[in-house]
C-alpha cells in the first residue's frame, strides 16, 4: 500500500476515535461533578428533581431534548429531534449555539473533550 494511502486511512481512523464516543473513554464521574460546578448556577440535581434557571439534569440520559415538565424551553429546544444520550451530550456541550441553534443556553462550551466526558459520565452516575 503506498505510504499516502496509510497516511490517510489512519488520520481517517484517528478521527474516528476522536469524534465517536463510543470509542470514547468512559470519563470520570467525580471529576465530572467538579466539572458540573460551572453548571450549578442553572441547573442542578437534586432530588426530587427542581428545575432552575435552566432545567433539572436528573434523569437527563435518554430524554427528550425541551422534555422536562414545567420548564420553559425555547421553541428551538422544544422542537428538537434530539434525545440526549452521550454522543448528544458531548455536541451540544461542546457547541450548544452550533448543535441545537436558538436554543437560550449562555454557556460558554467546554472545549475539552475529557471535561465534556467527566461531566456525561457524571450526569449518567448522579442520576442512579
Amino acid at each position: 500500500m503506498a505510504s499516502w494511502v496509510l497516511e490517510r486511512v489512519l488520520a481517517g481512523m484517528a478521527a474516528v476515535l476522536l469524534v465517536n464516543p463510543a470509542f470514547a473513554a468512559e470519563g470520570d464521574a467525580k471529576a465530572g461533578e467538579t466539572v458540573f460546578k460551572k453548571c450549578v448556577a442553572c441547573h442542578n440535581m437534586a432530588k426530587p428533581p427542581k428545575n432552575g434557571i435552566g432545567p433539572s439534569l436528573i434523569g437527563v440520559m435518554g430524554r427528550k431534548a425541551g422534555g422536562v415538565e414545567g420548564f420553559k424551553y425555547s421553541d428551538a429546544m422544544k422542537n428538537s429531534t434530539v434525545v440526549w444520550d452521550d454522543a448528544a451530550l458531548d455536541a451540544y456541550l461542546k457547541d450548544p449555539k452550533g448543535f441545537i441553534p436558538n436554543n437560550k443556553m449562555v454557556m460558554a462550551p467546554l472545549s475539552k473533550p475529557e471535561e465534556r466526558a467527566n461531566v456525561i459520565a457524571y450526569l449518567r452516575q448522579a442520576a442512579k
